[in-house]
């Protein structure tokens, strides 16, 4: 190849990098929970109008004055590091994965291949740490061996010092943080207060703490994350210090979102959607790899009990004609979702794991 030749070809290789074929950036929408998180009057209902325009056009915004104290997100950056760059492959997959979808998930073990949203033909590049609800031993369910009512595969204390701590804390601060957005969600969706307090009695919430390695240069249908939409009902997710996460807009255009300081993104998942009868969106997203620096980010999923069963909503129902979805138990979609999305996932289902024997 002559010097003219390599010159053409860099250049066509940096045209052509996936991260800057799209410059598209965009505000998401901003809510303000102030008035809600201080308990003023009419605050549910003047953030609902907001909130439900939001939910069934883009199905992304942020909040702002939220109640999660930054000190707890900025720990959460410092404990993804340490995880991710301070233990060694081999403390990491000591505490692999295990068949309830818990622990760490290393680079290469995510494909999406049900994803409509486009071609994925490449491995994912991310690898994450997943800390999820951990329910009592003597619990019914863990009794009896049913998925995803196990343990969490935790780093040591001698490994992590005061790691698990710190997650915990600040899962709790999320958990909390979506329990008190209940109200909202009903009333967003034109349903009679404390509808959905039934099921979230015993709510499973789980966190993905994932690093995306920087890559020199991203090609077409290259991922740090796929193309997916979430599989629950709520997502929160602080904005990574290096940006990835790019947006799926109503006329299938992706973006890059821009979010003020210290807010924190909310989307719907599946669930949600299949419950509202698609009337809220569930979003597609998808994470490009980083240029210079890795990236961290650690997306906190609450989602309503396992046994929770999403059957179309009073408020949601077509006119004529049956609802899109036949009633599904949270458990029933998460267990289809992830044997869909994660090679590792055959390595448990052929293993003594028990489904739920009821969809309560």
């Amino acid at each position: 190849m002559g010097h003219i030749e390599k010159i053409q070809s860099m250049e066509d290789a940096q045209t052509n990098d996936a991260r800057i074929t799209n410059n598209d950036h965009r505000p998401l929408p901003v809510i303000d929970l102030g008035p809600l998180m201080r308990g003023e009057a009419g605050a549910v209902e003047n953030i609902a109008s907001a909130w439900r325009e939001a939910c069934e056009n883009l199905g992304f915004l942020c909040v702002v004055n939220h109640g999660v104290d930054k000190a707890l997100i900025d720990d959460m950056e410092r404990q993804s590091r340490r995880f991710h760059d301070d233990l060694t492959v081999d403390q990491k997959m000591a505490v692999r994965v295990t068949r309830d979808q818990k622990g760490f998930i290393p680079s290469k073990a995510t494909i999406l291949t049900h994803s409509p949203y486009h071609a994925h033909t490449k491995m994912d590049s991310v690898e994450c740490f997943v800390v999820a609800t951990d329910f009592p031993t003597d619990h019914a369910e863990a009794q009896k061996g049913t998925q995803f009512y196990g343990q969490t595969p935790w780093p040591s204390e001698a490994t992590l010092p005061g790691f698990r701590d710190s997650v915990s804390n600040y899962m709790q601060a999320i958990k909390s943080l979506g329990l008190s957005l209940l109200p909202v969600w009903e009333q967003a969706l034109d349903l009679k207060p404390g509808f959905f307090k039934p099921s979230f009695t015993d709510p499973y919430c789980y966190l993905r703490m994932a690093k995306y390695p920087k890559v020199d240069f991203v090609q077409n249908n290259e991922f740090g994350l796929g193309a997916h939409a979430d599989t629950g009902f709520m997502t929160f997710l602080p904005p990574a210090l290096e940006a990835g996460l790019q947006i799926l807009d109503t006329q299938k255009k992706w973006f890059w979102p821009i979010v003020p300081k210290g807010a924190i993104i909310v989307n719907i998942g599946q669930f949600l959607s299949r419950w509202s009868n698609d009337r809220f969106r569930a979003t597609p997203h998808r994470v490009i790899p980083p240029k210079d620096n890795d990236r961290y980010s650690f997306a906190c999923f609450i989602n309503t009990d396992l046994e929770a069963v999403a059957e179309c909503l009073p408020s949601c129902r077509p006119e004529s004609g049956p609802p899109k979805y036949e009633p599904q138990s949270y458990w029933s979609f998460f267990e289809w979702y992830m044997k869909r999305t994660y090679v590792h996932y055959d390595d448990f289902t052929n293993s003594e794991v028990k489904p739920l024997t009821s969809e309560r």
